[in-house]
């Protein structure tokens, strides 16, 4: 696997070594040992799969305190455009996002550390998005931030009217106005 830094270093693109030839191809999706050595030792409890149609937003979520999780995100049907979000308050990124775009095809990886909002925008017709987490769902500890909060300046190359959301992200507060948010001097958002 390839690891391509982005503007916020904790979030990186992975790229994995694609084999190809008459019969179609093959590659690792993941390896634990690889990781761990290129990116940061993570162990990933869950792994979650979701198919969206074109203009879904989903996001920005996440979940707060001893239930934050770190993301790893790949697109194995259509494309999307993925967004990560620092939101630890004091961090020399804080409020600023990645945006990265996700095929199928091109088989990149997400890494998206603790202590970022996650979300993405569906590209194509509909697309069928895969990711692993490293703490469990915890529904009580579920947060958001406003996909569409003009500070944060996000393109999800969808039209505004092509937009569709679930009703619970219609609602989420600015970043200015979140609760929730992480710490940057603490250590809790890399355990």
């Amino acid at each position: 696997m390839e690891i391509v830094r982005t503007a916020i270093p904790d979030v990186v693109i992975i790229e994995p070594r694609v084999f190809g030839d008459s019969r179609g191809y093959f590659f690792e999706s993941w390896s634990q040992r690889e990781f761990d050595a290129l990116v940061r030792p993570v162990r990933f409890v869950q792994d979650n799969e979701s198919r969206s149609s074109y203009g879904v937003v989903r996001g920005l979520h996440f979940q707060k305190g001893a239930f934050s999780q770190s993301k790893l995100v790949r697109v194995v049907e259509g494309t999307v455009l993925d967004v990560a979000v620092d939101i630890r308050r004091g961090s020399p990124t804080f409020g600023l996002h990645v945006a990265v775009e996700l095929t199928a095809d091109s088989h990149r990886q997400l890494f998206i550390p603790r202590g970022f909002a996650h979300g993405f925008s569906v590209l194509s017709d509909h697309a069928v998005f895969q990711y692993k987490c490293d703490n469990y769902y915890a529904p009580q500890a579920e947060s958001a931030i406003a996909w569409n909060d003009p500070a944060l300046a996000i393109d999800w190359r969808v039209a505004s009217e092509d937009v569709i959301l679930s009703e619970k992200d219609r609602h989420h507060p600015l970043l200015a106005d979140c609760p929730d948010l992480f710490d940057y001097a603490s250590d809790l958002y890399l355990e």
